[in-house]
């Protein structure tokens, strides 16, 4: 950190991560020390290349104010990565309340016996950050490629109760296909029971109608006979 009278300027180095084919950028926050208005302005020596944003300004009393520095797509790597680039920062007193608006460059004019205050900025190129490598599991070097006896066990319990609840909804699925079947098999039963009841129930009335000594005969057969049906009926209500 530098230790201007006026600002303090973090850091001293723009460090750039180096890429071809891509704008990258970096900050500076300047922090104003005094109890007065701070105005500065930012120049380097390769302007076509850099974007400073803002390249003026007021820090107010005590206060920060970041600055981003933008260095413009390269279409080649600099030879041993290393970069002549500077940026010379100045900072002068001004007016209470003054705005950007009122920055003029004959405010950092020396030979007009205005105190300027000068820091001096590098620039360094580093290595961008590298993806990590795809790695198979297991086969990291210096670790074991089988896991640890505490993994094992808690993946076979995962698994086992993994396996039981399936079993589990498996049966219950298993048992209720059972059960439906079951229901619709004793609803056919009762079904063909009511209609041998009926039928039988018809042959006696045309009995009835016939009359005779035979008839009577008959009838008692029918009435044994619809009573066993009768009793098959309450079965089969009671069962379903």
């Amino acid at each position: 950190m530098s230790t201007g009278e006026l600002l303090s300027i973090e850091p001293l180095e723009l460090k750039f991560p180096f890429e071809l084919k891509k704008q990258i950028s970096c900050s500076l926050q300047l922090s104003n020390k005094t109890d007065s208005y701070v105005a500065f302005k930012v120049k380097t020596t390769n302007p076509k290349k850099y974007c400073v944003r803002p390249n003026t300004g007021i820090v107010l009393p005590r206060s920060t104010c970041d600055v981003i520095v933008t260095m413009q797509v390269q279409k080649e790597a600099p030879p041993d990565m290393q970069c002549k680039d500077k940026f010379l920062l100045q900072s002068v007193k001004t007016n209470d309340g003054a705005t950007p608006k009122d920055i003029t460059p004959e405010a950092f004019n020396k030979e007009a016996g205005h105190v300027v205050d000068e820091c001096k900025l590098r620039v360094v190129y580093v290595a961008p950050p590298q993806p990590p490598s795809p790695v198979p599991e297991g086969s990291e070097e210096g670790s074991s490629p089988r896991a640890t006896v505490t993994e094992n066990g808690n993946l076979g319990a995962e698994f086992s109760n993994a396996t039981k609840g399936l079993s589990e909804q498996l049966e219950t699925s298993e048992r209720s296909v059972e059960a439906r079947a079951l229901i619709a098999k004793l609803e056919e039963e009762k079904l063909n029971a009511l209609q041998t009841n009926n039928r039988l129930r018809q042959e006696l009335e045309l009995l009835r109608n016939q009359g005779g000594k035979s008839s009577g005969g008959v009838s008692i057969i029918v009435v044994i006979v619809i009573g066993l049906i009768g009793l098959l009926l309450g079965y089969l209500m009671k069962k379903s």
